[in-house]
């Protein structure tokens, strides 16, 4: 028997009323919150289903790259290789967390999420045109046990196989019911070309582009300069609901710059056509000139609530001198942001707090009582702060003087077993000075970084800048060779089980697990917030649970963010009145003709 639902959320909610054995269909799937779009929806709401097609569309990279292999464990994969490949389901720019059929044509699952079973579109086809079959699916899943990333395998371990049951579809056993990893594992699935990747390493670099299932494909490239992806003439999803009003360029081109400097002046000499900037002093001093004055480049400054990613210089805690939360809650003085926002940032930036910024999971204020309950099993280890106090990061008055900031800082370093000698912050016991090292990969970062450094040596701390470039900064980050890093934890929208890949200490050799945290509080906090995804109250509770831990734990010194794109263009692009909740939506553009006839041959 099977009961037609819209999402897995509704199977969630009429489970107590069915038999264990019932199985569900279904033809979208959720992790959180309800579906929007009906089974039979024709497009998404945020594109122009009459789009035009047509036209290229030149974007810029920082850097280089050496391979084609986004899932290579080493070297630097190129622009847009990451979208080759389509997935199972695609996921809907105005929802949290719902996705809807792409190479899957439906699910079928028990209420105790023991199995499901994936039929395949029968359109479904790879670019060299052999179909894309369940078969293809088994061995993506097998693929990447063997080959793919560590914490890939970590965190699929309770899945028990994937097979074909038939040419069409690909049965998924579980170990033990796992809602949460088997939604994760079918939701964003790119399934590989079992024909091309049998006799190749997925660890290993591609020199060469490989077979791919999506819109585009490349079709001319020069290593690490250059690389250029065209439609698919005969795309056979191009119809589906998902592909509706989107991909409406004909071409996508992406060439590569030394820096930011050498790619800001290259866009506004005409080089590409769409820029979406990220430092402020260029924003507000350097979009200007005989393009802007003629109406060539637009600038647009665009808001959103899209919630932020935890942007910061993030301590490697298994070093030793960062292991004492003392002293990283130390050095966080040395940070002056409100003189930082208004001598270089002209004021545009907040101060990042949360690693829920923006959303409903924030923790503000002391905690609930629910909250309370939640950390009951871990009270003694975490810090007693996270029930007195609502974390704020160090203010200063901006002038950039600091005095009441640093005696903090040394107060705390002297609790810490560290002190101030011949003007070089000593450790008691050892004698050993504190001087570390902050690793980037951009100079942009380096100027950033600069007046932390100034205010440190005040401290008697020396902390070296050292940039290297992107496959360099990769290999390290892999190999956790950095004391510090400039980097970002990705947004969370909700506390969803992919925490679990950011803090657990199970997946400590985890590119994501920046900071090397393990603490049993943390560990205790993601796995519940695993196991609690039908339950949205406690969901609630214990996000912010986890947000005030982190807070008080001191991994990172949170840096900023803010609530706009901002975005520069060349002035040929149209785009749908309707602006997706959670991205730019640069896929729903497309070139006006008319626009485009008005500007400099170079750029139409």
């Amino acid at each position: 028997m099977y009961k037609c639902v819209s999402s897995l959320l509704v199977a969630m909610a009429i489970a107590g009323s069915v038999s264990a054995n019932e199985v569900i269909e279904s033809r979208s799937l959720v992790g959180f919150g309800s579906a929007k779009y009906p089974a039979d929806f024709s497009h998404f709401d945020y594109v122009d289903p009459d789009a035009p097609k047509g036209g290229q569309v030149t974007y810029a990279q920082v850097g280089t790259y050496d391979s084609f292999n986004r899932f290579a464990s080493r070297g630097v994969s190129a622009a847009g290789s990451e979208a080759i490949y389509d997935t199972l389901f695609v996921s809907s720019e105005d929802e949290i967390d719902s996705y809807y059929p792409l190479i899957a044509e439906k699910v079928r699952y028990p209420n105790d999420y023991a199995w499901m079973e994936i039929d395949i579109n029968p359109d479904a086809k790879f670019h060299d045109g052999k179909p894309i079959t369940a078969a293809d699916v088994a061995f993506t899943f097998d693929k990447f046990m063997k080959e793919g990333v560590a914490q890939y395998k970590v965190y699929f371990k309770d899945v028990k196989s994937v097979t074909a049951k038939s040419e069409r579809t690909a049965r998924i056993e579980m170990v033990k019911p796992n809602r949460e990893v088997l939604l994760a594992l079918v939701q964003g699935m790119n399934v590989l070309p079992e024909h091309f990747w049998k006799d190749k390493n997925l660890s290993e670099p591609l020199n060469t582009p490989p077979v791919g299932s999506s819109a585009y494909k490349i079709t001319d490239y020069k290593p690490g300069q250059n690389v250029t992806y065209s439609l698919v003439k005969d795309y056979w999803a191009k119809d589906l609901p998902v592909n509706v009003g989107r991909h409406n360029f004909q071409t996508l081109k992406y060439d590569y710059y030394r820096d930011e400097t050498v790619t800001l002046e290259a866009f506004k000499a005409g080089e590409y056509d769409v820029r979406e900037e990220n430092v402020a002093k260029f924003w507000a001093t350097m979009y200007q000139g005989t393009n802007f004055d003629k109406g060539y480049i637009v600038k647009e400054e665009i808001p959103h609530q899209i919630p932020q990613s935890m942007q910061a210089f993030v301590f490697n805690t298994e070093r030793s001198y960062f292991r004492d939360p003392k002293v990283r809650e130390a050095l966080s003085y040395a940070m002056d942001f409100e003189w930082m926002n208004k001598s270089l940032f002209y004021n545009q930036y907040t101060r990042t707090r949360s690693y829920f910024q923006n959303t409903d999971y924030e923790a503000k204020g002391l905690p609930s009582k629910e909250e309370v309950a939640v950390l009951a099993p871990v009270k003694d280890k975490v810090p007693v702060r996270v029930f007195t106090e609502e974390y704020q990061p160090p203010k200063s008055d901006g002038s950039g003087r600091i005095r009441v900031q640093l005696r903090k800082a040394l107060a705390l370093m002297k609790e810490a077993g560290w002190e101030v000698q011949n003007k070089v912050m000593t450790n008691v016991e050892t004698g050993d000075a504190f001087t570390f090292e902050l690793l980037m990969y951009s100079p942009t970062t380096e100027r950033l970084a600069i007046p932390l450094q100034k205010n440190l040596k005040l401290l008697g701390i020396d902390m070296r800048l050292r940039t290297v470039d992107t496959t360099q900064y990769i290999k390290r980050l892999r190999d956790r060779d950095f004391d510090m890093v400039s980097a970002g934890y990705g947004a969370n929208p909700y506390p969803s089980p992919n925490l679990m890949i950011a803090w657990n200490s199970n997946f400590i050799d985890s590119t994501y697990n920046t900071a090397g945290v393990k603490d049993p509080a943390v560990d205790y906090l993601t796995e519940q917030i695993a196991e609690n995804q039908e339950n949205p109250d406690k969901l609630l509770s214990l996000g912010r649970a986890l947000d005030r831990v982190l807070q008080w734990n001191f991994y990172v010194i949170p840096q900023w963010h803010i609530s706009m794109f901002r975005v520069s263009s060349w002035d040929k692009f149209s785009r749908p009145d309707q602006r997706p909740k959670f991205s730019l939506g640069r896929d729903t553009w497309w070139i006006d003709p008319e626009k485009a006839a008005k500007l400099p041959e170079k750029r139409r």
